[in-house]
């Protein structure tokens, strides 16, 4: 068994003393040259020091050891990132207690010369889960059945048998990840689908547990079954979210980037949400824009601006909102934040111009936007701090430029909607919600917009609340007032 490429095995270890060291002499006489990572939960039968018996007496072993059980999803995307940080080309993962051979790891290497996951199949194979209970074989069928009808996923994708070609993969296609139970299975290989790499499947025979015992429990299958209709949800709203392009922030020097402070809220705003209720909310938010701020959008500015007309979207967020509207104008997308512009930048597939920089002082020459638009962005602001962003409007657009500012309303429904639930979680059940950072300024008036407007350089234009947004957003037209 040979590669060119830079190979990690990693086993995730819990009780399982009596066959660590069993299992590493399998694997090392395949190959001397392979290196393995053991990742223990502070097992209370030993194994973590016979891990640490095995990586003293022998190269190229590697340990990390943990405080306790944090969950086996947890514990191979911890296993993915330290082979991604030591720069590692395939990584190939594994149970401890025999259930998967590791004579089959040559085949592995074998198949991943024309693909970017090799998975080992149990439903290949007639016959390969015979040792198997029939209860357990249900379960498994059924998670089978589910991932295929409701996520059109033909693969085992509940199996940990696999192998990763990290050097085709880029690593913020896991950053995607939910789940940090056996989920994390199903979820990474979606994610991975979802983003064109190409999966493989060879079949592979699965005995029943000889050593040990499953863990999972009856939690993990209800937590299962409800992140599977959470990712058929997001993908119905959100699918680009789920998508992923090369970029990094190691890229972000080169971005103009803001020092401002505040854009550490927003960066934990715009990152991909490990809560139950931050992709709740993320849902819900997916939704809302899509039904109603996005076809509001588009109704304004096609009313205000001409096709192909240069619109800075100033506080882009994440971009969903623009998708269909881009092709119409040309959208120059700014942000405080990263996370935010990488997000818009796989909505957008990797063709905008973006920038990040801050409001109060906007990286462009003077007088060169035809319009400035933003949704749901000025309310984070006092009014002074208003002021100084709408001069800077005033400053980057031509003469008689327009802005659109989508400004929720102190009764606006998402406003009292995200306060009642901050009042339940926060208040009654003594819990810590922090949904977006705190609204600071909310349109109380027409005359309130009037004078800040006014202070500012602007003439109001149009002022609107209603319906098409399902009353969440006072949509303000202004035009900058003539030199």
């Amino acid at each position: 068994m040979t590669t060119s490429n830079r190979l990690l095995i990693f086993i995730p270890t819990y009780n399982e003393a009596e066959y660590v060291a069993n299992i590493f002499r399998r694997i090392r006489a395949l190959d001397a040259s392979i290196d393995i990572l053991f990742l223990d939960d502070n097992s209370p039968d030993g194994t973590g020091n016979i891990i640490d018996m095995i990586k003293e007496q022998n190269q190229g072993v590697f340990a990390i050891h943990r405080t306790g059980k944090l969950g086996i999803g947890s514990a191979h995307k911890r296993g993915i990132e330290w082979a991604y940080d030591n720069r590692y080309d395939l990584l190939l993962t594994m149970d401890c207690d025999f259930t998967h051979s590791p004579e089959d790891i040559p085949t592995f290497i074998n198949l991943s010369t024309e693909s970017d996951v090799v998975i080992g199949s149990r439903y290949l194979r007639p016959g390969s889960l015979k040792d198997w209970s029939v209860f357990r074989r249900m379960l498994t069928g059924l998670g089978h059945r589910l991932t295929v009808s409701l996520l059109d996923m033909k693969y085992d994708a509940s199996g940990a048998y696999r192998l990763y070609r990290l050097d085709h993969i880029p690593p913020q296609v896991f950053d995607r990840v939910y789940s940090n139970s056996y989920s994390f299975f199903f979820e990474s290989l979606y994610i991975i689908m979802l983003n064109k790499h190409k999966i493989v499947e060879f079949p592979i025979d699965l005995p029943s547990r000889t050593y040990g015992h499953s863990k999972m429990c009856l939690r993990d299958m209800f937590q299962s079954v409800l992140l599977l209709v959470y990712l058929f949800l997001k993908t119905k709203l959100d699918r680009e979210a789920l998508l992923c392009t090369a970029i990094s922030e190691r890229g972000a020097s080169s971005m103009n980037l803001s020092d401002n402070s505040c854009s550490r809220d927003w960066d934990s705003y715009w990152k991909p949400k490990h809560t139950v209720s931050g992709a709740i909310y993320d849902l819900i938010a997916s939704f809302y824009r899509k039904v109603f701020i996005r076809p509001t959008l588009e109704r304004f500015l096609k009313k205000y601006f001409k096709p192909n007309s240069k619109l800075l979207h100033a506080g882009c967020g994440g971009g969903q909102c623009d998708s269909v509207i881009s092709r119409e104008f040309w959208i120059v997308p700014l942000d405080i934040s990263f996370p935010a512009l990488s997000r818009y930048y796989d909505y957008s597939d990797g063709k905008c111009a973006k920038v990040c920089g801050d409001l109060m002082n906007l990286p462009a020459v003077d007088g060169c936007f035809d319009g400035v638009y933003n949704l749901g962005v000025m309310e984070y602001f006092d009014e002074d701090q208003i002021r100084t962003i709408l001069m800077e409007f005033s400053r980057v657009l031509k003469s008689e430029g327009r802005v659109v500012l989508f400004w929720p309303p102190r009764f606006g429904l998402s406003v009292m909607f995200l306060k009642s639930v901050h009042f339940i979680v926060n208040r009654l059940m003594r819990k810590s919600l922090k949904l977006h950072p705190e609204e600071i300024t909310l349109v109380s008036s027409r005359k309130q917009v009037e004078n800040i407007l006014e202070s500012a350089g602007f003439t109001l234009v149009e002022y609107h609340f209603g319906a098409y947004d399902f009353f969440t957003h006072v949509v303000v037209v202004a035009q900058r007032t003539k030199n």
